[in-house]
């Protein structure tokens, strides 16, 4: 964060889900790779869309693409630790949304990392920007900051 800024709290974010870590996440330093936290990140977002009935990963019309990542390490995090991934959203355009990702030991309000995910919707057969489905902004909409 810009010097000056607060850090993020549990209290920032709208919607958590538990994500298991894996004997395979830590690397020889003992920690959860650096890698690893981009794939909760993903995790975290994609589980909300497809458990709110957002997301389609086999046939559906629009899908989002990932066009911007941006994560800040505070703690280590280690096998076999479950991780608390915080979600909400920072702004909803026309075709892309800016999530907000926190992560925190579970049951803890340690912020362990932090960071974004901007995905632009896309018509899956042609790959442009298509508006953000009305179904998929109400459920974004609630995981407004």
């Amino acid at each position: 964060m810009p010097s000056g800024k607060p850090l993020p709290t549990r209290d920032d974010y709208r919607h958590f889900s538990t994500i298991p870590t894996r004997w395979m996440d830590n690397d020889v330093y003992g920690h959860v790779n650096n890698a690893v936290y981009y794939s909760f990140f993903d995790t975290a977002i994609n589980g909300y869309l497809i458990a709110n009935g957002c997301l389609d990963i086999h046939d559906g019309e629009t899908i989002g693409l990932v066009v911007e990542t941006m994560c800040r390490y505070q703690a280590p995090l280690a096998f076999p630790e479950p991780v608390d991934a915080g979600l909400a959203v920072a702004r909803i355009g026309t075709s892309s949304v800016r999530y907000e990702v926190g992560l925190f030991r579970a049951g803890s309000d340690e912020l362990c990392a932090f960071g974004h995910f901007v995905h632009v919707y896309v018509s899956r057969a042609t790959r442009r920007p298509v508006e953000i489905p009305s179904q998929t902004r109400a459920v974004l909409e609630r995981l407004t900051r």
